[in-house]
């Protein structure tokens, strides 16, 4: 998808008007293209109408759809980045997201700078043109501007948090890496959910891999290490 770094568009999606205009104007102020629904259906109208979306900014709890069901449906046909907005204390329910593809969470109440430095990374991220390398390692060839990954010549469809786990094993290879360094690196910022989440997700990363797989060595009681 061909976007404009200037005004990129951002479906914020939540049942309070008062915490959508906040996100709005924030986000706005820094030259994003703010879209709002004021519930599941509604953005998912939106989405599937409008084809330029770059990012969703979704909220957890809302009637008729909560944000679980409208990311499921969104992920049946996209990987555009989602940011969940949680209560306090929805760890268990964060496990869930990792599974149906959320890219970040932040919990309410936020600091909206916080989300707008959250939404800049991750534009950035996904759709700058210049983090053009290519990386090869054991069978395995990353893209990193095309953000694609093929193992032995063949695509294998990693959702955004994937490739930058996969990223990150690839770049510190043959180091030993706590949980709490992963969390901190990968997720760009002192993440308070529990280690599972990586757990979740390295367990989905090796099965997407097959037998490279194997190159993600578990060190008990510590972490992992990227060997081939």
């Amino acid at each position: 998808m061909e976007l404009d770094m200037d005004k990129m568009k951002i479906l914020v999606v939540d049942d309070e008007s008062r915490m959508r205009k906040l996100v709005h104007d924030f986000l706005a102020r820094n030259n994003y293209d703010v879209i709002e629904a004021a519930n599941g259906e509604e953005a998912l109208d939106i989405f599937y109408e409008d084809k330029d979306i770059a990012l969703i900014i979704l909220d957890v709890m809302m009637p008729k759809m909560d944000g679980w069901e409208v990311c499921a449906e969104i992920r049946r046909n996209s990987k555009v980045p989602i940011i969940m907005l949680t209560a306090k204390g929805e760890e268990r329910d964060e496990l869930q997201g990792f599974e149906l593809g959320v890219d970040e969470y932040i919990s309410k109440p936020f600091s909206p700078k916080i989300l707008t430095a959250r939404v800049d990374a991750i534009i950035r991220r996904v759709y700058s043109k210049d983090a053009g390398e290519i990386i090869e390692i054991g069978g395995i060839e990353m893209d990193k501007s095309a953000h694609v990954v093929k193992i032995d010549g063949q695509k294998i469809d990693l959702s955004f948090k994937e490739f930058e786990l996969l990223e990150y094993f690839i770049d510190n290879k043959g180091i030993a890496l706590s949980r709490e360094k992963i969390l901190n690196n990968v997720w760009n910022y002192d993440y308070f959910g529990d280690a599972r989440t990586i757990d979740t997700h390295v367990k989905k990363l090796r099965k997407k891999m097959g037998e490279k797989g194997e190159y993600i060595k578990t060190i008990w009681g510590m972490g992992y290490k990227f060997e081939v």
